[in-house]
C-alpha cells in the first residue's frame, strides 16, 4: 500500500507556528525567533498552503488562532519536543555519556585487570551500561563475529579473516606448582615442557588456544601430556593447583594476584611459549564512541604494565 506523502515542513516553520500561537503577534514571534516579520509571515503561509488549512485568522489589529490551528500547534509542539529530546540523546551518545557496551572476554581478565579499568571509565561516563560476557577464546571470537559483543579482549595470535586485532602485550606461559610438590621444593628458575611429561596436569579443554599451543609444542617434541582434570576457566586451574590436585599452565595474566604460599610459579621453558593479548573487533564494523573510549582505556592500562613475573611464590603484580 502506498504511503501518504509527508509534508515538506522545516523545524523553523514549525517554530514560527508555535511562536505566533504563543505570542498572538507576528512582531513578537519574529522577535522571539530573532528573525524578520516577513520571514515569519512567509513561513506561516507555507505551512498553511502545505496543509491546506488556515491556522490563524488575521485582522489589522490581532492574530486569532483557528480550531485547526490549535490542533496543529499541539502536534507541532510535540514534534519539536521529541526532536529536541532525540538531539540531546544523540549528543549524549556521541559524547560517551549514554549507551551500552557489551564486552566479551575470558574470566581471568574480567576478574583481575578489568575492574579498576571500569571504575576509571565510569568516573567520566556514569550513564554508560557495560555488560560482560565471560567465556573461552572460541566464545569470545563467536561473540564478536556474530555482533553480540561490541568487541572482545582475548588472544589475537590466530583469528578469522573477518576479525581485526589490536595487539596489547605478550604474556608468557607459566607453570603453577602446588607448594607441596617435589618440583616446588627445588625452586626452579623455569620448568621445561619435557619435565611435565609425566606430571598430573589441570587444563582447559582441547579446543582452547593455550591448550592447543602447549599440546602442539609437546607433539613437536615427540610426547603427549597427561591431563587429569579439565576445567573451563583459568581461575579454576589456579584453584585446583592450589588444592594440590595437579600442576597447571596459564598465561601470566591469569596468575594469582595476591600473595600465596600454597603455589609456586615459574616460566615455561624449552620451549618458551607465550600468547598475545589484544582487542578483537569485527572488520569494517562501526564502533560507538563509548566503546572506542573503553578500548583506549584498556589499551592504556595494559600497555603500561611490564610483563615478566619472576619465579617464586605467587605474589601481587
Amino acid at each position: 500500500m502506498d504511503q501518504p506523502a509527508l509534508p515538506n515542513l522545516s523545524t523553523r516553520e514549525l517554530m514560527a507556528v508555535v511562536a505566533v500561537a504563543e505570542y498572538g503577534s507576528f512582531v513578537a514571534a519574529s522577535a522571539f525567533l530573532k528573525t524578520s516579520q516577513p520571514a515569519v509571515t512567509r513561513a506561516l503561509k507555507h505551512v498553511e498552503k502545505t496543509l491546506g488549512v488556515t491556522l490563524f485568522a488575521r485582522t489589522t489589529r490581532r492574530v486569532e488562532i483557528t480550531p485547526a490551528g490549535r490542533e496543529f500547534v499541539a502536534i507541532a509542539e510535540r514534534l519539536l519536543a521529541d526532536l529536541q529530546l532525540a538531539v540531546r540523546n544523540m549528543r549524549d551518545v556521541s559524547g560517551e555519556q549514554r549507551g551500552q557496551i557489551i564486552v566479551s572476554t575470558y574470566s581471568a581478565f574480567a576478574c583481575q585487570p578489568l575492574p579498576p579499568i571500569l571504575a576509571t571509565y565510569r568516573e567520566t561516563r556514569p550513564q554508560i551500561d557495560v555488560r560482560l560476557r565471560e567465556g573461552r577464546q572460541p566464545d569470545i571470537i563467536e561473540d564478536v563475529r556474530s555482533g553480540v559483543a561490541d568487541f572482545g579482549v582475548g588472544f589475537v595470535d590466530t583469528l578469522p579473516d573477518t576479525l581485526d586485532r589490536t595487539m596489547l602485550r605478550r604474556e608468557p606461559l607459566y607453570v603453577m606448582i602446588p607448594a607441596g610438590h617435589p618440583m616446588a621444593a627445588k625452586r626452579p628458575r623455569g620448568v621445561a615442557l619435557a619435565a611435565l611429561r609425566k606430571a598430573t596436569l589441570i587444563a582447559l579443554p582441547g579446543d582452547s588456544y593455550t591448550r592447543r599451543l602447549v599440546d602442539g609444542a609437546a607433539a613437536t617434541a615427540g610426547f603427549a601430556l597427561r591431563y587429569s582434570t579439565i576445567v573451563t576457566r583459568f581461575e579454576s586451574v589456579v584453584h585446583y593447583v592450589r588444592a594440590g590436585a595437579g600442576l597447571g599452565i596459564v598465561p601470566e595474566g591469569a596468575l594469582p594476584p595476591k600473595p600465596a604460599d600454597d603455589v609456586y610459579v615459574a616460566p615455561l621453558l624449552a620451549p618458551s611459549l607465550s600468547v598475545t593479548l589484544g582487542i578483537i573487533t569485527r572488520r569494517a564494523h562501526y564502533l560507538t564512541p563509548a566503546a572506542s573510549g573503553l578500548i583506549a582505556l584498556i589499551a592504556e592500562a595494559l600497555m603500561s604494565r611490564k610483563g615478566g613475573r619472576r619465579p617464586g611464590r605467587a605474589s601481587s603484580r
